[in-house]
């Protein structure tokens, strides 16, 4: 007899997605609340809307959304924002990401997390210390007056970050860090990385080129991301890194070809030899085009967080995450602080740095609590080996972290926009 799994799984996620907009927007609190709750409802009480064994399929699953879920966020980069806030978000992606080593590593001399090596303080944090745009975009949606330069920095924090922790998380897993090594290894991994999605996305730019319809072009923007992070696993590097390079770099040119060539005011321009070769006088696409995909992939992200989300209901053990509260909560309440010193950067210095914008302490608050945990956590958990004897650990502290900073982050900023900021917001950046 033919099984139904995949179509009845299918039904239950967009059922799920379509209550909890519908739902949210009733009740006027963010959908990614209702989505959390509801998949893990389901999961625990209504297998047989959850058909597909969600633990023998867990690699699947997970592999399956990574490129789906960093596509959407890389598309949404344009490359004038990444000129204008490059050492900002490269802050938030190396700094930030230093300063959460540094604090793992002071805490190991205090014992906080008894039995846990040096190796095991610094990867637990920094798995903790990965944010989730898909989570952060679905509860600032909700909201209006958000500024185009806070998300901007958040998406690009995202994927920032998560970058780096996936190249640098096999050593710090490790708990030997040879320095030299390590930085010999990472710089390898960084330049391969972006060369080859550097190449990728010249080379799905130009095919873009061939043809004119938008589904067509999103299609091709699906492939890019998938075969440049099995390419870039493959090659043994960073497939995030080299499908974030890749989705950037495609829309780096078509937004120069939109620019240049297909402006309603075209000004000749003398054409130099990197001009020529990328022919931008063909557009690989339209304005009108490009904000098709934008949604479409939006979507698709959002679908494959779902998914994810049921992978993390699966991980849910109400006596393991009390077994291991007071690390939970300690992991919690540390991270939130490493990020609020992060983010006041932002807030009391960047007027002293012309290269890093300040925001004000309204885009202080705002970028503290936007650093919610999700689908990336729990993809950086589940790359851990089953041998690893911390790995019971890391998933507990993990998947609760995951939950306070989506109820606690969301629910602060869910009462500062509806109880505190009712007005628009002005401009946050100072120009």
């Amino acid at each position: 007899m033919h099984s139904f799994a995949p179509e009845i799984m299918l039904i239950t996620i967009l059922s799920l997605v379509v209550l909890s907009d519908m739902i949210a927007s009733r009740l006027k609190i963010p959908s990614v609340f209702l989505l959390l709750s509801g998949s893990y409802l389901i999961y625990a009480y209504f297998k047989a809307a959850v058909p597909i064994d969600m633990a023998e399929h867990f690699d699947t699953v997970i592999l399956f959304c990574i490129p789906l879920i960093f596509m959407g966020d890389a598309l949404h980069l344009r490359f004038s924002d990444l000129k204008k806030h490059g050492w900002s978000i490269f802050y938030l992606a190396v700094i930030a990401v230093a300063l959460s080593i540094a604090v793992g590593a002071s805490l190991y001399y205090f014992g906080v997390f008894a039995g846990l090596s040096l190796g095991a303080y610094v990867s637990l944090f920094a798995i903790n210390m990965a944010t989730d745009a898909v989570s952060v975009q679905s509860v600032l949606s909700r909201f209006s007056g958000i500024s185009h330069d806070i998300k901007v920095l958040i998406e690009g924090e995202s994927l920032g970050n998560d970058a780096t922790f996936f190249i640098g998380l096999p050593w710090m897993m490790s708990g030997h860090i040879d320095p030299v090594h390590a930085t010999t290894e990472a710089l390898r991994v960084f330049a391969v990385s972006i060369g080859m999605g550097l190449a990728l996305g010249y080379g799905f730019y130009m095919l873009m080129k061939l043809f004119s319809d938008k589904r067509g072009e999103l299609f091709m923007f699906i492939i890019e991301g998938y075969a440049a992070y099995v390419l870039g696993e493959e090659m043994h590097v960073s497939g995030i890194l080299t499908l974030i390079t890749a989705i950037i770099a495609s829309k780096a040119w078509i937004d120069m070809d939109i620019t240049l060539s297909c402006s309603t005011e075209k000004k000749p321009v003398a054409k130099s030899f990197l001009r020529k070769l990328r022919m931008e006088n063909i557009c690989a696409t339209t304005t009108e085009r490009l904000d098709y995909i934008y949604e479409m992939a939006k979507e698709f992200g959002y679908i494959a967080a779902v998914m994810i989300f049921f992978v993390l209901a699966e991980m849910v053990d109400f006596e393991t995450l009390w077994f291991y509260r007071n690390e939970i909560l300690v992991m919690f309440g540390v991270t939130t602080l490493i990020r609020a010193v992060s983010m006041a950067k932002f807030a009391f210095f960047g007027k002293t740095i012309n290269s890093i914008k300040p925001v004000g302490a309204e885009g202080w608050f705002i970028l503290t609590f936007s650093g919610m945990k999700g689908a990336l956590s729990i993809i950086l958990v589940h790359m851990i080996p089953a041998s690893y004897e911390y790995k019971v650990l890391f998933e507990a502290v993990t998947t609760g972290v995951v939950i306070l900073s989506i109820f606690v982050y969301g629910a602060i900023l869910w009462a500062y926009f509806t109880f505190v900021k009712k007005e628009p917001e002005k401009k946050l950046f100072a120009h």
